[in-house]
């Protein structure tokens, strides 16, 4: 399978990827949800070059997960901002957060500390059951087929 491909899949993960697969392009979101919005600010934090910037948020735009808004006329500066699409995003953020605190921890502690802002306390994201409320975990998920799964694919 190409990497072009990825969109067109049957695979909601596949069709993920192909927004957000590759690692400038999770890095910006994580900027993002940081606070970051300018061009500038994500060249100078990310240490990349203005091509891959560019592309990176241009292809975000595109896809509805940033908004570009001018906030300069001369010369035309643009700040991009989190759509509800993107916002959206912050679980899987949170997740892979999460992933490397638990397999890659840093020996002076974790680098971020997340706050609940509703209730002050700090916290470790989990995945929850939307009918029971229960943690979902990989042991206790059984994928099933649903209408959308072509002839021949496997749920997964």
């Amino acid at each position: 399978m190409k990497w072009e491909d990825l969109s067109s899949e049957p695979c909601l993960i596949s069709r993920t990827l192909a927004v957000v697969g590759d690692r400038w392009t999770m890095l910006i979101l994580r900027d993002c949800f940081a606070g970051v919005r300018r061009f500038a600010e994500f060249q100078a934090k990310l240490g990349i070059s203005r091509t891959i910037v560019a592309q990176r948020l241009a292809a975000l735009v595109e896809e509805g997960v940033l908004q570009k808004n001018a906030y300069q006329d001369r010369p035309v500066r643009y700040e991009y901002r989190l759509t509800e699409k993107g916002l959206d995003l912050y679980p899987l953020v949170l997740g892979m957060f999460e992933w490397g605190r638990k397999h890659y921890p840093m020996q002076e502690g974790v680098p971020v500390i997340h706050q609940h802002t509703a209730c002050g306390q700090d916290f470790h994201p989990v995945t929850t059951c939307s009918e029971c409320g229960d943690e979902v975990t990989a042991r206790s998920v059984k994928a099933r087929s649903g209408p959308g799964l072509p002839d021949g694919y496997r749920a997964a």
